[in-house]
């Protein structure tokens, strides 16, 4: 056989097996929303578990998210117990309610489960899932920034790019997740035929750019007498999906979608995007520099003389040069850090969801000393007087010698987490935890002066993710319940509390430089400004801006008569503290927005849950 022929022979052959991918027919179960810790979530789950174990002709499991109902450690270990009844492979990957609630910073997932992603292949399949969100911080889903950088290194790897790919997320992959496109963009560079998600709680279709998509009902029994998953047959190119009940063993078709090649670098449609237009409008704006981090960042920026103290999810503390935002030194912690550091003098403090209290050298980075909390610790601290105050997951919240990491007391009696930085007033330290309670401890001694529940019977109306602010002798917080609360803060009582539906305070608040009025933020994108000194919920203030819907919790500041607003899609808002007026706008990114960090009069540190950091100037 000539040459010729040879190459025209092997051309043939490698079109033929490229054309057989995933040619022999097989069955996988779907199950999703899971939510163990509900009600019936692991009464459901085990059924469910039953049933898959009772049919041999399924060759594997996945579990596209919830998981569990708030992440709790307890939660997930019951979970991975009544998964690991499989008799086959299963496959995991945590949803919103398994990150945002998590009282380990969502670590236990992945220290549970071993990872938070997943890929295989079967029967010429790749198979890739990603976690989605949001991580700790109440906004739309989002891919975290590790996560992307894991499926682009998994997808630019894979050993023949006509592989068929089905790509997983808890999410649907529209712009309900904050970085949607950052998954579709890479996926349509492989011959992505598939995509699986949950979190709507119904069988439904959909077409994620040209992509077919299609989400699973929930494993609860919801409203019926048991819950139920979908089962998943792939042959001839096609996709059937049947919904299965256990025990009574029903199963019915519902859809067919055809796999094949979609030739997207064909594809000329265009697809929605998130436009960054605004940041060309901004008259006497200027970024200084920027800084993107492979992982998320979920926490806010610490300010010395020179260094911007800075964490992400892969464990790490570092500093940035102020000037230029090189990195100067990094210290890794074995735990995602969603504490943004305190510094006093040479001493740096944050919390780690690997269960410890770090105390650095801010200049070198240098360990001084470690505490040892019984669970994670996901909460901000404060010092005051070298004395640094930060509360954990384990109940505990604690005051800290930072020169020496001696303990200075241990008030043991917090019911839930504690994910919020904590307010010092009136010699008396206040916090929120995920059990609708709100603290109020002695600042020397730790013993509780009053502690206040706001009624609610679900813990996710908790006063917990806000950053308090108090004057004139009260203090106030506003919670997702969407009330805003005024109380006494030397006992506790209630002086006003107000929940208003035009007024849908949320989580994001600040006091002004003159503390004569609290910033609230609306999920409808509204800035108020509440009085201190009313008797009654009073809006003395309000301001021009108008975001569209907003449920970013990050904190609102003010400095040199500018208001600062993070917003969770990306784009930091400036406003004028006398007119209300916004003075500039500047989109970031299309994620979180963590606590806008003002550095001095004319320059701010705005951070992204995506890993970017950027230092802007602004001259009137």
């Amino acid at each position: 056989m000539n040459f010729r022929k040879c190459i025209s022979l092997l051309l043939v052959l490698t079109a033929l097996n490229v054309a057989c991918f995933g040619q022999n027919a097989f069955k996988f179960a779907f199950v999703t929303d899971t939510h163990v810790g509900n009600g019936t979530g692991a009464d459901d789950l085990r059924r469910t578990v039953q049933d898959i174990n009772a049919n041999p002709s399924l060759a594997f499991v996945v579990v596209t998210g919830d998981v569990t109902e708030f992440g709790a450690d307890h939660e997930l270990k019951l979970a991975k117990q009544i998964l690991d009844s499989l008799n086959k492979k299963y496959y995991v990957i945590p949803g919103n309610h398994d990150a945002n609630w998590s009282e380990s910073g969502s670590n236990t997932f992945k220290t549970v489960f071993g990872a938070e992603t997943f890929s295989f292949i079967h029967e010429g399949y790749l198979f890739a899932a990603t976690s989605s969100g949001p991580n700790m911080r109440m906004s739309p889903g989002q891919i975290p920034r590790e996560n992307v950088v894991w499926l682009d290194s998994v997808l630019k790897n894979m050993k023949n790019a006509e592989m068929p790919v089905i790509y997983l997320n808890h999410y649907p992959q529209d712009d309900g997740q904050n970085n949607w496109y950052e998954a579709i963009n890479r996926l349509k560079k492989r011959n992505t035929q598939l995509i699986l998600c949950g979190h709507g709680h119904n069988n439904h279709k959909y077409n994620f750019e040209n992509i077919p998509g299609v989400m699973g009902r929930s494993n609860l029994r919801a409203k019926d007498s048991i819950g139920g998953y979908n089962v998943v047959t792939i042959k001839d190119g096609i996709a059937t999906f049947e919904e299965r009940k256990p025990i009574v063993q029903t199963q019915k078709q519902w859809l067919e979608v055809p796999l094949v090649n979609h030739h997207f670098s064909k594809d000329t449609t265009r697809f929605p995007r998130p436009s960054f237009a605004v940041n060309s409008t901004n008259s006497g704006l200027k970024v200084v520099w920027e800084f993107q981090d492979r992982s998320d960042v979920g926490a806010g920026i610490a300010v010395t003389k020179d260094l911007l103290i800075a964490v992400n999810t892969s464990g790490d503390i570092y500093a940035l040069n102020k000037k230029t935002g090189k990195v100067k030194w990094t210290f890794t912690s074995n735990g995602k850090i969603y504490s943004t550091p305190a510094v006093e003098g040479n001493y740096l403090v944050v919390g780690s969801s690997n269960h410890k209290i770090y105390g650095l050298n801010v200049t070198t980075g240098k360990l001084i000393w470690t505490v040892q909390a019984e669970k994670a610790v996901v909460a901000s601290p404060v010092i005051k007087d070298q004395v640094a105050y930060i509360g954990a997951s384990d109940g505990h919240f604690r005051a800290i010698d930072i020169k020496t990491g001696n303990v200075v007391w241990d008030f043991d009696q917090v019911k839930g987490f504690v994910v919020t930085k904590p307010l010092i007033y009136d010699g008396k330290i206040y916090f929120g935890c995920w059990a609708n309670d709100f603290y109020a401890l002695d600042l020397k001694t730790g013993q509780q002066v009053w502690k206040w529940n706001n009624g609610a019977t679900n813990r996710m109306f908790s006063p917990a993710a806000c950053y308090p602010v108090a004057t004139g002798g009260r203090v106030f917080i506003v919670a997702p319940d969407r009330y805003m609360t005024s109380l006494n803060s030397t006992t506790g009582e209630v002086i006003w509390r107000k929940q208003m539906k035009d007024v849908r305070a949320r989580e994001s608040m600040g006091l002004s430089k003159d503390s004569s009025l609290v910033y609230i933020k609306t999920m409808d994108g509204q800035l108020y400004g509440v009085s201190t000194k009313a008797d009654s919920m009073e809006i003395s203030w309000k301001s021009a801006l108008q975001l569209p819907y907003e449920l970013a919790p990050s904190a609102i500041v003010e400095n040199n008569n500018i208001v600062y607003v993070p917003s969770h899609s990306g784009t930091a808002y400036a406003v004028d503290r006398n007119s209300g007026a916004v003075l500039w706008q500047y989109k970031v990114s299309n994620s979180l927005v963590n606590t806008i960090t003002p550095i001095d009069d004319k320059k701010a540190i705005v951070s992204t849950m995506d890993g970017k950091i950027t230092c802007l100037e602004y001259t009137r």
